[in-house]
């Protein structure tokens, strides 16, 4: 099957920046971030920050309702958590040291810190997303050829069946079914829009080599979903700037009672290969399921081939959207 044999959408571009907060919501937004300070092959450093931020229909000043940040180092040239440790401080964190950020990590997160997982709270969001943060960070040694003491290159592994992408006979694929090379990526603005500088937390500076590798997301508790693996600092020959690996925009409507899902769309912006657009087609399988349950219902349903990777942790943060609301009306209320 190739893109000519389904209507898919095709990416429509960038989006600018994140809207303008609307009065009498809350919006959570998150980053994670990747580094190596001693060079390519050391030890993989990823800082993540994550607010909540309610802003009153009424005029006042918004409000910070959550906040959390959170700090892992990995062995060098591995997915393995060396040190981990977040702000407010979780003792329960010291149960992933040693843990690999692979398959399964999912299942040890959550039977290590349950209550996290069960209130949707954003340090959760954060350490779900470890796993496909630390997967895609290696995509920064592309774009710095010589990157200095520790470089090492990236290992060409079989990637066929992993994700819409990747298909069977994709031309995504090499005949050895190893992914091919080249970019798609795109020159992104900033995030935080300008009328709205107080929309965003604050974002960590850029240092080389860099790259931000978790969905960023902006999220109002109804619709609005942001969300893409992103390259920053200089590419190799060209100016500095942030570029955009994956991109989508979700739009849903939930049943204020139950939190079912009613509709839900999403729009390709920014994707690496032809096939990629493939996974939206797949969404109406989730229509009906209760918000709070995407976490599980995402991976289950959607999985290799019928799934994309990143469109597929930004549904799963869809999970917390409950959580959001319940912040809302308990700070409309105060």
């Amino acid at each position: 099957m190739t893109i000519e044999d389904l209507p898919a959408p095709q990416p429509a571009g960038p989006l600018g920046p994140s809207p303008v907060r609307p009065p009498g919501s809350v919006r959570r937004t998150s980053t994670l971030d990747t580094r190596w300070p001693g060079g390519f092959g050391t030890g993989l450093h990823i800082d993540g920050r994550a607010r909540d931020l309610y802003t009153p229909a009424d005029g006042r000043p918004p409000l910070v309702v959550a906040e959390d940040r959170l700090r892992v180092r990995f062995t060098p040239a591995s997915r393995v958590i060396e040190e981990i440790e977040s702000t407010p401080a979780r003792s329960e964190l010291a149960l992933l040291t040693g843990a690999r950020c692979g398959g399964g990590f999912r299942t040890r997160l959550a039977q290590a810190l349950p209550r996290e997982r069960d209130t949707g709270t954003s340090l959760y969001l954060m350490l779900d997303d470890l796993a496909a943060v630390s997967l895609i960070a290696d995509f920064a040694e592309t774009r710095w050829p010589s990157a200095g003491p520790g470089t090492h290159r990236v290992a060409a592994r079989p990637q066929e069946g992993v994700c819409t992408g990747f298909m069977p006979g994709s031309s995504a694929l090499s005949p050895d079914h190893v992914r091919k090379g080249g970019d798609r990526t795109r020159r992104v603005v900033p995030l935080p829009h300008p009328d709205d500088p107080a929309g965003w937390h604050e974002l960590a500076a850029p240092t080389e080599p860099w790259v931000g590798g978790a969905p960023r997301h902006g999220r109002p508790p109804r619709a609005g979903e942001r969300g893409g693996g992103r390259f920053e600092g200089p590419p190799p020959g060209g100016p500095g700037g942030r570029r955009a690996v994956h991109e989508y925009r979700l739009h849903a409507t939930a049943h204020a009672r139950t939190g079912a899902l009613l509709t839900l769309r999403a729009e390709p912006r920014i994707l690496p290969y032809d096939e990629c657009p493939l996974a939206v087609l797949k969404l109406d399988r989730l229509l009906g399921t209760p918000l709070a349950d995407l976490r599980t219902t995402v991976p289950r349903v959607l999985r290799g081939t019928d799934g994309c990777t990143h469109l597929n942790d930004a549904l799963r943060a869809l999970a917390e959207v409950p959580t959001l609301v319940a912040a809302l009306h308990r700070s409309a209320q105060e």
